[in-house]
């Protein structure tokens, strides 16, 4: 019936034969080529969920999320908020239940015990805690947590990135969630003021971008506050680092060395820190400055400090340096900055230099000696003119270690380099490697292979060692033989 509105034929009989029959030939190989191997890996095939489940479970996911901002909106108007306070947190679930039972019969609206469940625990979330954020936060296997907009939650576990189930309901809910965060701790974020630190109150570190400098939604990263502190022998028996390298390590701090962690974002550089703090003797007074109080020291006399940014009226800022400056007034045995990033370099190599041996700090670097360039580079930041051999002659006498903190492709956290400077060779500051983490290589699936090992040098302060009753044996500056 469709046959007038067909294509005509192309091509006549003998001339169609003829390019069927040319299209099933093979291609013509030329007498010089060679098999083609393929070099990169098959890429992982990504099935889709099936259509209808996941359709099906996306929708119950709307409604369950409408009718929880509406009796979000409800309980605010129903519940005595100056009462909360002082009601217990089972009392409160049971005040809460009850009130969404009654909105829920009001309204005709019929749930299941799971779904009834699942909105009872999440409007709880809603009126105390931060929503949807609760149930990560709550979650000890999360390290991270990563917001791109209100459809996109991503968590850390084990060093790798995931893609969170949950969601917000839309970008007016997140930001009611940021604004919470924020105005708990006396600040604000607007189009004005787009960004924003925070503490959360378990001491989580909390940063948030908004619209419009937040293109696609509002951007959040949380990292989440370790209530157990890792140890050194934790660290070994997770392969972060061997028993003769923590040994060097408490002969280091023991001794009063002045020590860098250097790593990356999330290489572990203040879990290093806290577990290196635990070498250091109990009776001595110790002061810490940190941008977010992280470091959990054990030892009887610590004075914490925490910056502070700016207020709205941009007054009232206290800066690391001056926490720094102020701390050199305090009789303090050991100063540990949580982190260097800027003009407090000078004021913390000066304290290095002068009676404050034994100090830490942690900085952001690649390797032992891109660190001694970024201490270079923030030294001249800080507006410093001095020469460049008078720069590395202050580096020289004030570090004496440098260990080097690495995350690796899989996901693992590993010490993979400790490094010693032994002072200037003309202009020149020299270092000496003397452990290292060796990779050997890669597994199927995609796990490091590798091992520790030390370099073969004596350490430069062996004597000193010595002297302060730590008298490590030649044995561990032996290369280990596999």
């Amino acid at each position: 019936m469709f046959s007038k509105y067909k294509k005509p034929a192309s091509a006549t009989p003998k001339v169609a034969k003829a390019a069927a029959a040319a299209a099933h030939q093979p291609a013509a190989t030329p007498p010089d080529a060679r098999p083609h191997t393929v070099l990169r890996k098959p890429m992982p095939i990504r099935t889709a969920a099936e259509p209808g489940s996941a359709d099906r479970d996306r929708k119950r996911k709307e409604r369950l999320g409408e009718i929880k901002i509406e009796l979000h909106r409800e309980l605010l108007e129903n519940l005595n908020l100056a009462a909360l306070e002082h009601a217990s947190e089972a009392e409160l679930r049971t005040e809460i239940s009850s009130i969404a039972g009654e909105i829920l019969e009001q309204k005709g609206v019929v749930l299941n015990r799971e779904d009834r469940q699942t909105l009872n625990k999440e409007l709880y979330d809603e009126v105390t805690g931060l929503g949807p954020l609760e149930a990560l936060l709550q979650d000890d296997s999360v390290s991270d947590i990563l917001v791109n907009g209100p459809q996109q939650i991503f968590v850390e576990r084990d060093g790798k990135l995931q893609l969170s189930q949950i969601t917000f309901k839309d970008e007016k809910h997140l930001l009611r969630i940021i604004d919470k965060i924020v105005s708990a701790v006396g600040r604000r974020v607007d189009e004005s003021n787009p960004y924003v630190d925070a503490r959360l109150a378990d001491g989580s570190r909390f940063n948030a971008m908004v619209p419009p400098i937040a293109v696609d939604g509002s951007l959040v990263s949380i990292r989440k506050f370790k209530k157990d502190k890792l140890g050194i022998d934790d660290l070994v028996n997770f392969g972060a680092f061997t028993e003769e390298m923590a040994a060097f390590l408490q002969a280091a701090v023991a001794t009063r060395l002045n020590i860098i962690v250097s790593g990356g974002t999330g290489s572990g550089k203040t879990t290093t820190l806290n577990a290196l703090s635990s070498f250091i003797d109990n009776s001595e007074r110790i002061l810490t400055i940190e941008d977010t109080a992280e470091l959990q020291l054990q030892q009887t006399h610590v004075g914490r400090m925490e910056s502070r940014p700016p207020n709205v009226e941009g007054k009232g800022e206290v800066s690391p340096r001056d926490c720094l400056k102020n701390a050199l007034r305090m009789r303090p045995d050991r100063i540990i900055v949580g982190e260097t990033r800027g003009e407090e370099v000078i004021d913390m190599l000066q304290a290095m230099n002068t009676g404050h041996d034994g100090s830490m700090t942690t900085i952001h670097a690649n390797s032992a000696r891109d660190g001694v360039s970024r201490l270079e580079n923030m030294i001249a930041m800080a507006g410093i003119e001095m020469p460049l051999k008078a720069v590395r002659s202050q580096i020289s006498s004030a570090v004496n270690l440098i260990v080097q903190a690495s995350r690796l492709q899989d996901g693992s956290r590993r010490m993979t380099s400790i490094t010693e400077i032994t002072g200037m060779e003309g202009d020149v500051i020299s270092m000496q490697e003397i452990f290292k983490y060796q990779r050997v290589g890669l597994t199927p699936e995609n796990k490091i292979i590798g091992h520790f090992t030390a370099t073969g040098v004596r350490s430069h302060f062996s004597e000193r060692f010595r002297m302060w009753g730590y008298d490590l044996p030649a044995s561990i500056y032996e290369p280990t033989k596999m």
